[in-house]
């Protein structure tokens, strides 16, 4: 409060907005979350600008669907590169200068598959669970510098991320002995997706409040699906799980 606020932007990721549409207050920084020189560039370049960092959102993510038998392992190793390895490259750099004020908030953009996992989407699943880890370590370990962690977990949100996870499994697991039951999920999880997602605004609500807030929640379970979703892998035996996963899937 009382200060203007500068947002600086990676947009880098697919689907991200063109520059000239990301409005006033907003300084775009290309970077590259699989790459360490770049990560640490990027932040050196935001401390020489503007000499802080109050707010650290790690957003960048995606998934790539398919059978773990037939996931490649190169792109099963790049998933938890980009959606977990890529949060901590840039979290390193920036927690010296967020010590030094004695404040700051990392909001970690995870999911509501970091709580529970569904078949096809193992390496998805692996590396949400591994943010979900790496943030609730880094909440203990910060807490005493004034600073505070906390983890947006979505569910259902009207985003590329469907048709892209949907279409890799497709390609990597369309034929062959996992054919049926996966083109199946695909098209229940494609038409699930068009009948209930939230929108993204309900994603940026969730980081606002995380960003501002005098006491921040450590988890936000928001958009469709969400709550019951968490609340059910956090409550219910793991046979019970197995069998509503299973009866979903057709």
């Amino acid at each position: 409060p009382g200060h203007h606020a500068r947002v600086v932007g990676d947009v880098e990721d697919e689907g991200a907005h063109p520059v000239a549409e990301l409005g006033d207050g907003v300084r775009p920084l290309v970077l590259d979350v699989t790459d360490d020189a770049s990560m640490v560039a990027g932040v050196e370049q935001v401390l020489e600008e503007h000499g802080r960092v109050d707010v650290l959102v790690g957003n960048a993510g995606y998934g790539s669907d398919g059978a773990g038998e037939e996931v490649p392992l190169d792109e099963g190793r790049r998933q938890p590169e980009t959606n977990a390895i890529g949060p901590a490259r840039v979290i390193q750099p920036v927690l010296p200068t967020m010590r030094a004020q004695g404040s700051g908030r990392i909001i970690n953009v995870s999911s509501m598959g970091g709580r529970f996992a569904g078949p096809f989407g193992g390496w998805y699943h692996a590396s949400k669970f591994a943010l979900e880890g790496l943030s609730d370590s880094l909440r203990a370990e910060v807490a005493p510098f004034g600073i505070r962690v906390s983890v947006v977990e979505p569910g259902a949100i009207k985003t590329e991320w469907g048709g892209i996870a949907t279409d890799s499994a497709v390609e990597v697991s369309g034929d062959g002995p996992y054919a049926e039951r996966v083109r199946r999920m695909a098209k229940g999880l494609s038409s699930g997706i068009e009948r209930i997602a939230s929108s993204p605004d309900v994603v940026a609500k969730a980081i606002e409040h995380a960003a501002t807030a005098d006491r921040p929640r450590i988890r936000y379970a928001i958009g469709a699906g969400a709550k019951p979703a968490t609340v059910a892998a956090r409550v219910l035996p793991a046979r019970v799980l197995d069998a509503l996963v299973a009866r979903g899937m057709g």
